[in-house]
């Protein structure tokens, strides 16, 4: 292209201009099938109307007109199937990267041990995305500092590390969940901040859906959604309240909803979901996101324990539409 202007973004396309419109090839009107290699040619022996056998148009002088429900329906059809084939195809995803380029997104993650956890995890946000990380180190417990450090200096355009002594609290040190989660909050300088676990890798682009709901003005988007009174899954869709393994939030609500005394992960992330003003939601498509091993969350209760007595905060003054 040499045109630099900044290109705009297509409307979606019209049922009739994905399939089964005239010149397709294909007879759904009756009609002689003209498209490559025809010429407009019926070939010999022919029958008159073979859609007519089947009985989809009736008696073999009755012609579909091109209003029918039938054409309708038929073309309603294919423009999904097309759809669908698109979307395995990765362009929505990409439509959802062009709507957001000019949001920015940084994925924190609190390294408390698990090096290669930690390996697998940071390697497949660098390969799949382009959000920025930052991750706080406590105390390099089992090395995982030493590998945060070799990251980094591989990625230093993407990774931004700090490294304290402390180590975590659930290995008897003094960093809790909440104190270290705000620092990383405050260090953060990004419109949509990423909450991830470091037992989290990706298979493929999961943030960008993520961004794109709370872009389109969801307070937070998650990968999996739970409802606090019986810790039972929800979603996709609208839900009462997001799992921490992997949820993106307006930055500036989090700095309200973020509990800073929280000790317990699990409970933290539940206590700041209700918190959280507006929607949140989980995506409608699956994620590609895995968990490299259940049993090393943190050696914790339940993932969604039940809670009540705590209802949701008013929608902010200030919440995108």
């Amino acid at each position: 292209m040499t045109d630099a202007a900044r290109p705009r973004k297509l409307r979606p396309l019209r049922i009739e201009q994905v399939a089964g419109a005239a010149g397709t090839g294909r007879d759904t009107a009756g009609g002689a099938a003209i498209g490559v290699g025809t010429k407009g040619a019926r070939p010999a022996h022919a029958r008159a109307n073979p859609a007519a056998e089947l009985g989809f148009s009736g008696d073999p002088e009755q012609h579909c007109a091109d209003d029918t429900d039938m054409l309708h329906a038929q073309r309603t059809w294919d423009a999904a199937l097309a759809t669908n084939r698109l979307d395995l195809l990765g362009v929505t995803i990409e439509r959802q990267r062009v709507e957001t380029e000019d949001i920015t997104a940084s994925v924190s993650l609190l390294v408390d041990g698990r090096p290669d956890d930690l390996r697998a995890c940071v390697e497949s946000v660098i390969k799949h995305t382009r959000a920025k990380v930052l991750a706080l180190d406590l105390g390099n417990v089992g090395g995982a500092g030493d590998v945060l450090r070799e990251l980094a200096a591989r990625h230093r355009d993407r990774i931004t590390a700090w490294h304290v002594a402390e180590t975590p609290r659930r290995l008897g040190g003094t960093a809790t969940w909440g104190e270290s989660r705000a620092k990383l909050l405050r260090l953060d300088e990004s419109e949509v901040h990423i909450l991830m676990e470091t037992y989290v890798v990706l298979g493929g682009d999961a943030l960008t859906p993520l961004i794109a709901a709370v872009a389109a003005g969801a307070t937070a988007a998650g990968w999996r959604g739970v409802d606090p009174a019986d810790g039972e899954p929800r979603g996709p869709g609208r839900v009462p309240a997001l799992t921490g393994e992997l949820m993106a939030v307006r930055r500036a609500y989090a700095f309200r909803a973020l509990p800073e005394d929280a000790v317990d992960v699990k409970d933290a992330i539940m206590r700041m979901s209700l918190r959280l003003p507006g929607e949140l939601v989980v995506p409608e498509k699956p994620l590609p996101v895995a968990m490299l091993d259940a049993e090393r969350l943190h050696d914790q209760e339940d993932p969604a324990p039940a809670l009540t007595g705590r209802g949701r905060a008013a929608p902010g003054p200030d919440r995108a539409s």
